[in-house]
């Protein structure tokens, strides 16, 4: 299969660096220029979950394993589960484009996905990525067939976020093997996995060393806990997997001893990037729910779907989950031409590894942005579906509770949110993106009296203005906080949540605006609709935007300086708000004449 960039230049670009470059719209991959090969495998995921896993959803929700094990089978039988392993241990060794695609598609029925998303990247991909060439031989091709079920158990009780402060323990024994004992907890698949990749910490005369193993529930020892009556997912097992006095050999290290936190987070990095694709997935198929119901209920002798209010909240949930398909899908882009540019061994997952290290950033807004936007889609679709929304007999209910994890799964959604600001400082401290320097030239600049430059004019000129005045923003918030709080500004979590939520917005409004760009270069059909959604959702992030530069800035000075930071912001912010109304009307109404999501 032609990979991304086979057949597309994509701009080079840093983690983060889009704060301080602009990106031109040719090096940008979106869901226009997805592939024939990218299309087809969307379809055959489409087929397989409308044809195989939603008709089987009520089986599933009545905790029947064996179904879920025999749909993991046949993913395998389609190639579902091997997209990023490499051909020589049964993978199809595809780009990260096509993982996007297959993430999109099976989010369909999130409970299966979650199945599967636990199965493909937390169990295959560790192993896949850390593994040893003899522990590649011995577990992947059965993990891949679906023979064999895969979990990974990471959180405990008293350590959901805080991983590297898990109780399990491991003793090495005379012979190298190790002793584990422990209980981890919220394991997807727990029920019924036969292999777990487990943390724990290797305990010896130097102290505690976060590790990982590879952990067959064959060893003794291994059991699972009860059935999680959760809020939603019901199809798919969570339980707590017990670990008393495992012996686990020691060909069976994940990686190296002490060396855990390398594995987890960055098995995290890609759970993120793909849960965001999932998010995206699944707020377009419930906007197609959505649509089509308000064209059929009628209510004062009118579909509702005529009404105004009703044409705000499609328009809206339309806006939202076209930002979050194209931040996903450029950052697809960004991490294949990462691949592609690293020379590296076919079998080596070395180059993937480096990428989502360098894109954690944009891994962790995908998680952040994605499932927020699902989480708004989903409540309006209820709202819409008005008393039916409430009741089982629509998907609208399901949904609705199926979602709400995704805002605590791949590291909670406050924790992704400091991390964000927090990877700026450490990169910003090596001076590579060069974001220290940036942020103080952007203050002199705030502080000198402003250009008289022309302005540009052009398709989505304005908006191309609005969004380098938000990258300035988000530069200025930042700068000031590690001036002004240095090594202590790990603390300040109130301020780091704004400069997240600034760069979130910042990265959505970018790619947003850079997919319509794309679309009008490229000749696109739909170019004008694009435009709209883009249009609407950079209107709105200016103004969180502001909001949120005013809050951080009121939060870490006061008085004159304050009131001179306060002034150098307005001139960011010279926004002259547009006809949101009739931009969402006419996405409302495309999305109804179609009876599904309209880009």
């Amino acid at each position: 299969m032609a990979t991304m960039t086979d057949t597309l230049a994509t701009s080079r670009l840093q983690g983060g660096e889009w704060l301080l470059k602009p990106t031109d719209p040719a090096g940008v991959f979106t869901p226009e220029r997805m592939t024939e090969e990218h299309r087809l495998i969307a379809q055959t995921v489409t087929d397989f979950v409308n044809q195989e896993v939603l008709p089987a959803l009520d089986r599933l929700e009545a905790k029947d394993w064996e179904l879920s094990r025999q749909l993991l089978r046949r993913a395998g039988e389609l190639g579902l589960t091997g997209v990023d392993v490499a051909e020589t241990y049964g993978g199809l060794q595809l780009d990260k484009a096509t993982s996007l695609v297959v993430a999109e598609r099976i989010a369909l029925s999130a409970s299966f996905s979650a199945t599967f998303g636990a199965h493909t990247n937390l169990a295959v991909l560790p192993l896949s990525v850390f593994g040893t060439e003899a522990q590649k031989q011995k577990y992947l091709s059965k993990l891949l067939t679906g023979e064999s079920v895969g979990a990974y158990c990471l959180s405990e009780s008293g350590s959901g976020s805080d991983a590297l402060g898990a109780k399990a323990r491991a003793v090495k024994q005379p012979d190298g093997s190790f002793l584990l004992n422990g209980e981890k907890m919220w394991i997807t698949n727990g029920g019924f996995a036969d292999l777990f990749i487990v943390f724990a910490k290797v305990l010896d005369d130097a102290g505690e060393h976060f590790s990982a193993f590879i952990v067959e529930r064959a060893f003794g020892g291994v059991s699972s806990g009860k059935e999680e009556h959760k809020m939603g997912l019901h199809g798919s097992s969570t339980t707590p997997v017990l670990l008393e006095n495992v012996r686990v050999p020691a060909d069976n290290l994940l990686g190296e001893v002490g060396k855990g936190h390398k594995i987890a987070f960055n098995v995290l990095n890609f759970g993120r990037f793909k849960l965001g694709a999932m998010c995206g997935g699944g707020a377009r198929n419930a906007i197609g729910e959505a649509v089509r119901y308000a064209a059929e209920r009628r209510q004062f002798g009118e579909p509702i779907a005529s009404f105004g209010a009703i044409k705000h909240k499609l328009g809206e949930m339309i806006v939202r989950t076209y930002a979050t398909e194209s931040l996903a899908c450029r950052t697809a882009g960004i991490i294949d031409a990462r691949i592609g540019d690293a020379q590296h061994n076919p079998t080596d997952q070395s180059a993937a590894l480096a990428a989502f290290e360098e894109y954690a950033i944009e891994a962790s807004i995908a998680k952040v942005f994605g499932s927020e936007a699902l989480n708004y889609v989903l409540d309006e679709n209820i709202q819409i579906h008005g008393g039916n929304g409430f009741v089982r007999d629509y998907p609208a209910e399901r949904q609705y509770r199926d979602s709400r994890v995704n805002r605590i799964f791949e590291g909670t959604n406050e924790i992704n949110r400091l991390l964000i600001p927090g990877m700026l400082a450490r990169r910003a401290m090596k001076g590579n993106p060069p974001f220290i320097a940036a942020a103080r030239a952007l203050q002199d600049e705030l502080l000198a009296p402003p250009s008289m430059a022309a302005d540009e004019d052009g398709v989505l000129a304005p908006e191309m203005r609005a969004v380098e005045s938000l990258k300035k923003a988000a530069l200025m918030v930042f700068g000031l906080a590690m001036q002004t709080y240095g090594q202590t500004l790990s603390d300040q979590q109130e301020v780091l949540t704004y400069v997240a939520d600034i760069c979130a917005d910042v990265y959505a409004a970018d790619s947003a605006l850079l997919r319509a760009r794309a679309t009008a270069a490229d000749g696109h059909g739909r170019a004008a609709l694009h435009a709209d959604a883009a249009r609407v959702f950079v209107n709105d992030a200016v103004a969180r935007v502001e909001m949120s530069t005013r809050q951080a800035l009121a939060a870490m000075m006061q008085g004159d300086t304050l009131r001179t930071m306060l002034a150098g912001a307005r001139r960011l912010f010279k926004w002259t708000p547009i006809d949101t109304v009739t931009l969402r009307r006419r996405l409302a109404d495309e999305a109804v004449s179609r009876r599904a999501y309209p880009l």
